[in-house]
């Protein structure tokens, strides 16, 4: 396979921790790239720029809600660009918080151009927590009840008329850990859950083509959201909220595999790798892997690759 006519990608690093109490997710970017994140897009033939790190405003504080909006407002500037100049941001990180910008820039795209945005959330939480309802206060926590406008994030956004993001567009993959509170978020807020126990029953197959089959009846985009604790612990231990009987090996290729062929994939995030807490890189050389297996790495050559998604 050639780049020629492939849409260009652009690698985004977002090394933030300040929405986690445990240190090391900082050092996600670099690990992640030090396993060949980009070599292995090029190697594909995609037409690939790293934009190197993005940094938040320096008089910003280092900890809290107000730190957390200055790297929302960074990353959201710096995936807005790359969607200005039509490219597929892949942004890797990083804690979780890191979605409020990168969300947040893809749905001003999507409105803008007139297009509806889905998100899969493949992760061991639901990350609809808010202030009110978190056990723990950590903002990597919380980013998809932010997005979708639930109250208590007035110290989040810049903007009072920003976009909100559709909860009926949210979708949960993979959820096997979720707290009370946003238990109840999730079920009033009605958000699609696939959780591991509808994964054992029927496999990842079906419930993904019905997710992506409802992308594409409306015409919409999907932002794909990463977590490595989406996987099984024993494959990838390099993250600081690890829950038994996550993904295996070939469930995550076969979404990743999945996801290539649906060509609406507008956006990528790779979060919550915590080097320091990984064995010899394993989790960074999975992640790699499994983006290679998104941006169409197989066995045999398969059509279509990502898009170019247009005004959206």
């Amino acid at each position: 396979m050639t780049g020629s006519g492939r849409r260009a990608v652009e690698v985004i690093g977002a090394p933030i921790e300040v929405g986690t109490h445990e240190a090391g997710a900082i050092m996600g970017p670099a690990a992640l790239r030090t396993a060949g994140l980009v070599r292995a897009l090029a190697d594909l033939g995609w037409p690939v720029t790293d934009r190197g790190d993005v940094s938040p405003d320096p008089a910003a504080p280092a900890r809290g809600a107000v730190a957390v909006a200055a790297w929302a407002l960074a990353l959201r500037e710096a995936v807005g660009a790359a969607l200005g100049r039509g490219a597929l941001p892949v942004v890797i990180g990083g804690d979780h918080s890191l979605s409020l910008g990168t969300v947040d820039a893809v749905l001003r795209h999507c409105v803008a151009g007139n297009r509806a945005l889905f998100v899969l959330w493949l992760d061991a939480h639901a990350d609809f927590n808010t202030p009110e309802t978190s056990p723990s206060g950590n903002m990597h926590g919380m980013p998809l009840a932010a997005l979708c406008g639930e109250p208590g994030f007035s110290d989040l956004f810049a903007d009072d008329d920003r976009p909100t993001l559709a909860p009926g567009n949210v979708h949960l993959f993979g959820l096997r850990s979720i707290d009370a509170g946003e238990r109840a978020l999730v079920a009033a807020r009605r958000i699609d859950v696939v959780d591991m126990r509808t994964i054992d029953e029927f496999g990842v197959v079906a419930p993904l083509r019905r997710i992506l089959e409802r992308v594409k009846a409306a015409d919409g985009v999907l932002h794909v959201s990463l977590d490595v604790d989406f996987l099984d612990p024993s494959l990838a231990p390099g993250v600081g909220t690890t829950v038994p009987g996550g993904a295996t090996f070939r469930e995550a290729h076969l979404i990743m595999e999945m996801l290539h062929d649906s060509g609406i994939v507008a956006a990528l995030d790779v979060v919550e790798l915590n080097p320091f807490l990984d064995e010899r890189g394993r989790s960074a050389r999975l992640l790699v892997e499994l983006v290679a297996s998104l941006f169409g790495r197989a066995i045999l050559e398969r059509a279509p690759v990502l898009p170019d998604v247009g005004g959206a």
